[in-house]
């Protein structure tokens, strides 16, 4: 072989590795748009596509062969629809759960009486409360704690296999069947979390309530605010001791949603 084609040759595998990479990009850069933490303005978008080629690259090798490049025809409109679908769903199941963990913020800052500390959020947009913000953060720790970026690349693997680019989408009623159960499995996470806080902040309130109607002069509403503020922050480092298993339920279902997508 001359120099000529194995120049020729070298080449149009190089182009067959750069197509391969762009092929498998697809998938884990609309799963990283979509996904908390990474997929927020915070993380800016050449950090996600590097992250989203690094990711390729490693794992391209690992995967089915992926179709030929025919062109903008309609097959290949459809199979880049289909890969960003499937990315798509699978970060929005994901942030789902850190939405049930700034729901849970919420609630117990309206019990707390921090409701009116708002202040800008870089991570979901917008403002929010400070003690939702702060329910996110953890979340996004007891995620990483728990080796949950291995169990989403993981996750990606087997949805390739499932799934292989280039395949039709599978049945969506298998998803859709188990769609409920998971957003009543977040939301009953997310109200366990504040529950006992907002009993506890309840059973302030009460007592400085029945206090002010015994004993008016003593003016107990006064008081009330800053007992019920130190005592909310107390039980919020309490609760942060205990969040890990109810957390991690709340993970697990996720990746048992998000596994469907692609059965």
């Amino acid at each position: 072989m001359d120099s000529a084609t194995q120049m020729a040759a070298d080449g149009l595998q190089a182009f067959g590795m750069i197509g391969t990479i762009l092929w498998t990009m697809l998938r884990i850069g609309a799963m990283l748009m979509a996904m908390p933490l990474i997929g927020t303005r915070a993380v800016p978008s050449r950090i996600r596509v590097l992250l989203a080629g690094a990711l390729a690259i490693a794992l391209s090798p690992m995967l089915p062969p992926v179709p030929e490049w025919t062109g903008f025809d309609a097959a290949t409109v459809l199979t880049i629809a289909r890969e960003l679908a499937i990315g798509v769903s699978i970060g929005f199941v994901l942030r789902l759960v850190f939405e049930a963990g700034a729901m849970a913020g919420e609630l117990v800052a309206q019990g707390t009486g921090l409701a009116f500390a708002q202040m800008s959020d870089p991570l979901r947009g917008g403002s929010s409360g400070v003690i939702g913000q702060w329910f996110y953060l953890l979340f996004g720790l007891l995620f990483f704690t728990a080796n949950g970026h291995l169990a989403l690349i993981s996750l990606l693997m087997d949805s390739y296999k499932a799934l292989p680019i280039g395949t039709s989408l599978p049945d969506p009623q298998a998803f859709l069947s188990i769609a409920p159960t998971f957003l009543l499995q977040v939301f009953r996470g997310a109200l366990t979390l504040a529950l006992p806080l907002t009993v506890a902040m309840l059973a302030i309130n009460l007592a400085f309530g029945v206090l002010a109607r015994a004993a008016p002069a003593l003016n107990p509403i006064q008081l009330g605010l800053p007992v019920a503020l130190l005592l909310g922050l107390f039980l919020l480092t309490v609760l942060a001791g205990e969040m890990g298993p109810p957390v991690q339920r709340l993970f697990d279902a996720a990746f048992d949603a998000a596994d469907s997508v692609s059965r």
